[in-house]
């Protein structure tokens, strides 16, 4: 009996020692899943940790047709910037040619050409030209970020501020959403409008900022700082649109973003399209900092409205994204 009892009892003990073992070895398959699924999702989404530069470089992610894009960039004084920014987006693949607002008094110094064009001719790779061209203007005006350009190859125009940096793979996202909508404004900088109740009628209307569309889930503007539109708006904006607002903007050194996005909306009827992506601001601050701002945009916003005899932007929640990036969608 004394045998029988000891053998039951080491072969219980055995069976619980082989439990054990079997548990402690799922816990650590189960741990070392988890920290190879984490592994593997952090490498997958570098890009977003590392800032725009690991971004910067062609890739095969997007498809780029043959005819890209222009860059117009809008500058002043600030050179450092201006060499940040040409330095970035000259590598992304779909770029076809970069445009310098130039308003300065003077114009630009011959050293600061000549880093621009070697930068450019450095990071354009893959049997890729890309143009680099000084428009030189007389006035200074916010206005000549809209004027026309001789000869401008591309019908797709990327309109961005020196001070503002994408990842390529987002510009690139952004020019294929364009794409789509040809006619419309594709942009990363959303902005919305709504009748203020409080004056008592339906014909007063308030600008809200980044905060606003965030609250409301709704935009009716994408500004100019980064967007992309269709070349035709050159000379809508120069030849069409109501000469007193660009005299307005020209004194008031404001509001030309929210004048393009009334000549884009008065022309198609149709909302812009908000682009979701990760944006730097290389830059200090700039008006939209400054005290009273929001107050001047919605003078803006009504002052136009009286210009066009009518409430020309439209609204929507609709965004893009590019779900291949986020997890939730």
């Amino acid at each position: 009996m004394r045998g029988s009892l000891l053998s039951r009892r080491t072969e219980q003990r055995l069976r619980q020692l082989a439990i054990s073992t079997v548990g402690s070895v799922k816990i650590k398959l189960l741990l070392f899943s988890c920290i190879a699924f984490t592994l593997i999702l952090l490498l997958s989404r570098g890009s977003g940790f590392t800032g725009w530069t690991s971004s910067s470089a062609p890739s095969d992610r997007l498809h780029v047709p043959r005819k890209g894009y222009a860059i117009v960039m809008n500058t002043w004084k600030r050179y450092d910037l201006l060499k940040q920014s040409i330095s970035h987006y000259s590598l992304c693949p779909g770029l076809q040619s970069i445009h310098i607002v130039w308003s300065e008094p003077d114009p630009p110094l011959d050293s600061l050409k000549k880093f621009l064009n070697h930068i450019v001719e450095s990071n354009s790779g893959d049997g890729r030209e890309v143009e680099l061209a000084f428009d030189i203007n007389k006035e200074d005006s916010l206005n000549n970020r809209f004027k026309e350009i001789k000869d401008l190859k591309t019908d797709a125009v990327f309109s961005i501020d020196d001070d503002v940096i994408f990842p390529c793979s987002s510009v690139e996202l952004a020019f294929n959403v364009w794409q789509s909508a040809p006619d419309t404004m594709v942009g990363f900088v959303p902005r919305v409008h709504w009748v203020d109740e409080s004056k008592g009628n339906n014909d007063y209307y308030t600008y809200g900022g980044w905060w606003s569309v965030w609250w409301t889930g709704t935009y009716s503007m994408v500004l100019s700082k980064a967007a992309f539109f269709h070349k035709k708006y050159f000379s809508v904006y120069t030849n069409e649109m109501p000469a007193s607002i660009r005299d307005f903007v020209t004194k008031n050194r404001n509001c030309e973003d929210i004048a393009m996005s009334f000549v884009v909306a008065n022309a198609t009827g149709a909302p812009p399209i908000w682009v979701k992506a990760k944006i730097f601001e290389i830059g200090s601050t700039g008006i939209s900092s400054l005290g009273g701002h929001s107050e001047r945009r919605t003078h803006c916003v009504n002052r136009f409205v009286a210009e066009y005899g009518r409430m020309p932007l439209v609204s929507t929640s609709a965004k893009a994204v590019d779900s291949r990036n986020i997890w939730f969608w």
